[in-house]
């Protein structure tokens, strides 16, 4: 599945894993059943973070939504978004994830059952789901306190 942002297209995590295994592992690492930073677009283009517990598996990586939230509402108005690993300590040690691209709202039962078959957690029922669409992802891991960088854009 592919949707053009602006001229860059958004892929699923499948992507991903296909073109950078290696940034995809560290990505899902980092990423999967963890609190990471989810980065919103508002409805009068200004930035919002939230706290979020992505889930990535079988090709996708997925977002549980509360309906009611500001989170929701940025991603049905706009749907962009940057998400963030969370750090374990200000040296970087762990590393650093980011994906950015746009969100697609799941509305098959079927998608909803893969991506609750793959959650560590058990997400509400009336929680909205989305499937993040990649438009590039990088790393930066801290070895002997100097960055290695990758970078990934879909094509």
């Amino acid at each position: 599945m592919s949707q053009q942002i602006g001229f860059r297209a958004a892929v699923s995590w499948a992507e991903l894993v296909k073109h950078a295994p290696e940034l995809a592992a560290f990505g899902e690492r980092r990423l999967d059943g963890k609190v990471s930073y989810l980065a919103t677009v508002t409805a009068d283009q200004r930035p919002r973070l939230h706290p979020v517990t992505p889930v990535i598996g079988k090709g996708h990586c997925f977002l549980f939504v509360e309906p009611s939230t500001a989170k929701a509402r940025d991603l049905e108005i706009n749907g962009f978004y940057s998400l963030h690993c969370a750090m374990n300590d200000s040296s970087g040690s762990s590393g650093e994830f980011l994906v950015s691209g746009r969100v697609q709202q799941v509305e098959s039962e079927e998608m909803r059952v893969v991506a609750e078959s793959v959650s560590s957690y058990r997400p509400a029922s009336r929680a909205i789901l989305f499937e993040l669409l990649l438009s590039q992802a990088s790393a930066t891991e801290y070895r002997g306190g100097r960055p290695s960088r990758k970078k990934w854009r879909a094509q």
